[in-house]
């Protein structure tokens, strides 16, 4: 299956956080709260996807404020966090959405990610993911996580689904 094959059938991306959506760093402040830093162009990439009805997950080991308030502020349907094992969050939220695993695509950077990746239909990895997410995504971006890589992934959905236009007819006068 080529990888345009596979990104038409996506209903739903989903994404890791660190590494991801942010460059895989960890702040800590004074007052033990961590720091996340993410890029407003993958923000605008997740709004995007949502107004052309692809659906925008989060799965996460870590657990941040940062990430609650930065998800509601963007619409992400569901956000899970503190999750050891993401495939069974996976299933459960497959379920709930009544999707197959060829319509879902997930993003990820690192070990705790490959279990999803192997079952979503199409994979995508980052340039600074471990070597053993490069060897099973069907798909690695140009822009590192928390650098514009979820809005490369949009931009690629959009417009491998023909929804470009719908998208500018917004931005256009």
């Amino acid at each position: 299956m080529t990888i345009e094959e596979r990104i038409r059938k996506i209903r739903l991306l989903i994404l890791d956080v660190d590494g991801v959506l942010t460059d895989g760093r960890i702040i800590y402040d004074n007052f033990g709260d961590t720091v996340k830093i993410f890029d407003v162009r993958d923000g605008l990439g997740i709004v995007l996807l949502g107004r052309v009805n692809i659906k925008v997950a989060i799965i996460s080991v870590g657990r941040s404020k940062a990430v609650t308030r930065r998800a509601k502020e963007l619409r992400v349907i569901k956000v899970y966090q503190g999750v050891p094992d993401k495939l069974k969050v996976y299933d459960k939220l497959l379920r709930k959405l009544r999707l197959k695993d060829d319509e879902v695509s997930y993003m990820g950077d690192d070990l705790t990610d490959i279990p999803v990746m192997k079952r979503a239909g199409f994979a995508i990895g980052v340039p600074n993911s471990v070597d053993e997410v490069k060897g099973i995504a069907h798909y690695i971006t140009s822009h590192n996580g928390g650098r514009g890589a979820v809005r490369e992934i949009a931009d690629l959905i959009i417009r491998t689904q023909g929804k470009w236009d719908e998208v500018m007819a917004k931005y256009t006068v």
